[in-house]
């Protein structure tokens, strides 16, 4: 995957198949800042944690999506799968929840930014809370997520008449990653971010989480795998297959990538 930009380089982690891209929190605000700021392309991020990576390997429409987006990992499961197949953790777990909230306090230049999904007054909640934290940006609630998938390119039309800099899309994953690929285009801003639950946490103001809280590997690996929760058992099935498979080992770190414009 190409990623074309100016002053950031990233390498990228192999995930049971999927490029990751291997950015600490200073690297991804410095790269978000870059692409939001250009006069022209787009870069789109989305965010892999373990239900994604169940997800994926059992749909390939959604798998194919995310290798046309920037992906980065979230959550302790994706520090795991790096452990595992690489012997070494992400330099951050960047948390999509608290990604954006972080990245827009990091932006001092004030910005354009565009909000789709959600109930009705969890968008409103959301945007006010955004406005509440950051005053300094421009909020703009644009649609939230009971709209009709056939007025899609009228959302869009919305959305391109705001002039934003940043979309930031809340629909849930697949959906949020498949509708942005079929529906957002560079004219609609520099920079688009797929957050799945995040305007609940903002409604609820529950995003406040610390940007790295992460305990060690032990105890992190089995507290993945006490957790009453099927997901995390199915994806380190997944995983030990990966890796057994030999395909881990093989293609271990897949190579550079500047950030920018896909």
């Amino acid at each position: 995957m190409a990623i074309a930009s100016g002053n950031i380089v990233a390498s990228q982690r192999d995930i049971l198949g999927l490029p990751v891209c291997d950015l600490g929190w200073a690297q991804t605000f410095a790269f978000a800042e870059e692409v939001a700021a250009m006069p022209f392309g787009q870069s789109v991020i989305s965010f892999l944690n373990v239900e994604n990576g169940n997800r994926m390997m059992r749909d390939r429409e959604y798998r194919a999506v995310l290798e046309r987006q920037i992906v980065l990992p979230d959550g302790q499961g994706i520090d795991i799968a790096a452990r595992l197949l690489h012997g070494r953790r992400f330099p951050a777990n960047l948390s999509g929840i608290a990604f954006v909230p972080a990245l827009l306090t990091y932006l001092a230049r004030p910005m354009r930014v565009a909000l789709i999904g959600g109930g009705p007054a969890t968008l409103m909640q959301a945007a006010e809370e955004l406005r509440r934290h950051t005053p300094w940006h421009e909020i703009l609630p644009i649609a939230d997520g009971t709209f009709d998938p056939a007025q899609s390119d009228t959302v869009m039309d919305r959305v391109r008449a705001a002039n934003v800099d940043i979309l930031v899309v809340a629909l849930g994953s697949p959906a949020q990653e498949k509708w942005i690929d079929r529906h957002v285009g560079p004219g609609h801003a520099r920079l688009v971010i797929s957050v799945g639950g995040l305007f609940e946490a903002l409604a609820d103001k529950t995003y406040r989480t610390p940007l790295d809280s992460r305990k060690g590997y032990l105890a992190q690996l089995c507290r993945f795998v006490c957790e009453r929760d099927f997901a995390n058992p199915l994806f380190l099935f997944h995983l030990l297959r990966y890796r057994l498979s030999g395909m881990g080992a093989t293609r271990g770190v897949t190579g550079t990538a500047k950030a920018g414009t896909l």
